[in-house]
């Protein structure tokens, strides 16, 4: 059984978080400012750095600040940036947690805000210091998966490890998401044959196939050069990498960036922009796709990787299972799960698999995972554009 902390609509965190929101760049040290005496106290920063419009990052900041593990939010505003910090305020205090916002240009400047922010910060950490936590079941945990720094062992170690685990666990009725549609080029048919509905199969492959479209507009590929020398060779081997994590169990649904399903279940999120494509990369790093796991209710983040990534997220723990061996000899402070036994031979993907659900048990009952213990808290959101879900990508 797990423990939880529970919110007015019913769901439930696994942390009890007080985040400051930023939303635009200008607010962002004053941001940052408030919440540093306090980073090791649950208290994390987020935020838009954007000035212009954007829906997406309206509804990222909407579904971040009101995620289950989210107890409290003060919004940081400069006051005359054009995300709609009146909006993200009623939807905060609709969802039943205390929210403040703070508008710089209104406060006298940057450091009375500060001492403001602070003071409310303090207030809040006693309030949440008496929240009592209530048990929880596997139906009400979230968990998605990404993976970052691959190299050659990623895909025959650390990948299928979360990918056995997903449909371990899948087994115990938890929702699940993997990611990342540039890196599943190639690999659309065979996935298609694990959708729920022949429609959403058909649906599975457009969505590669725009992803695809988009990498060759843009002249770009989900393939760097760290991935190169550390052993991977074409975009279809890691591509079969990354599919793997999603493991073998049926596939029931598409979702985009901010949509949570309301089924358990396996979810494909779609994080490639819709339309022409306007820019590069549909995400900068790691820590962007992160995010938009988050926002579609992820409470833990499972983060495979070979090179080595030590980055942590904001809001939702970061589980790093480590696929090379060595590696994990030069990061083990930064690594949870060491899946390069499989390469030794000392283990099987589904010893390993094991591990790695003790080791999510642990973290949703509160133990602190290397990168949460680190204070890491890393967060990124850019300018995106998605249109609405197309009716069969939800068949349930």
């Amino acid at each position: 059984m797990l423990k939880g902390y529970l919110r007015q609509n019913g769901k439930k965190g696994i942390r009890n978080y007080i985040l400051v929101a930023y939303t635009v760049e200008c607010a962002h040290h004053v941001a940052r400012e408030i919440q540093y005496p306090y980073r090791d106290k649950g208290v994390h920063v987020i935020g838009f750095h954007g000035c212009a419009p954007n829906t997406y990052a309206n509804g990222m900041m909407e579904a971040l600040c009101t995620h289950p593990n989210v107890g409290a939010v003060l919004i940081m505003s400069l006051g005359c940036e054009n995300l709609n910090k009146e909006n993200l305020q009623k939807t905060i205090q609709a969802s039943g947690r205390p929210v403040k916002t703070i508008t710089i240009q209104e406060s006298k400047g940057s450091r009375t805000s500060i001492e403001k922010g602070r003071q409310w910060v303090e207030e809040q950490l006693s309030v949440l210091k008496e929240m009592s936590v209530v048990s929880m079941s596997f139906d009400e945990l979230c968990i998605g998966t990404i993976c970052g720094g691959s190299d050659a062992t990623s895909g025959i170690t650390a990948n299928p490890v979360i990918g056995k685990t997903f449909d371990n666990l899948l087994k115990k009725g938890i929702t699940a998401i993997f990611e990342e549609t540039g890196e599943l080029i190639g690999c659309e048919h065979i996935m298609a044959k694990r959708a729920a509905t022949p429609q959403l199969a058909e649906m599975l492959v457009r969505t590669v196939d725009k992803a695809k479209t988009y990498y060759q507009n843009m002249g770009l590929g989900s393939f760097s050069d760290g991935n190169a020398k550390g052993g991977l060779t074409t975009i279809e081997e890691k591509s079969m990498g990354a599919y793997i994590k999603s493991g073998d169990s049926q596939i029931d649904g598409i979702i985009k960036p901010t949509i949570q399903p309301e089924n358990s279940g396996l979810y494909l999120l779609d994080v490639v922009p819709d339309g022409d494509p306007i820019f590069g990369w549909p995400n900068a790093n790691d820590n962007a796709e992160i995010a938009e796991l988050i926002s579609c209710g992820a409470q833990i983040v499972l983060f495979s990787t070979g090179r080595g990534s030590v980055v942590g997220s904001a809001i939702s723990p970061v589980i790093k299972i480590c696929a090379n061996p060595q590696t994990y000899i030069n990061l083990e402070e930064d690594m949870d799960v060491n899946a390069g036994t499989i390469v030794e031979g000392t283990e099987t993907i589904e010893e390993v698999a094991k591990t790695l659900e003790k080791t999510i048990i642990s973290v949703a009952n509160g133990a602190l995972s290397k990168s949460e213990a680190l204070l890491h808290q890393e967060f990124q959101l850019n300018y995106k554009t998605f249109n609405d879900l197309e009716p069969g990508c939800l068949p349930i």
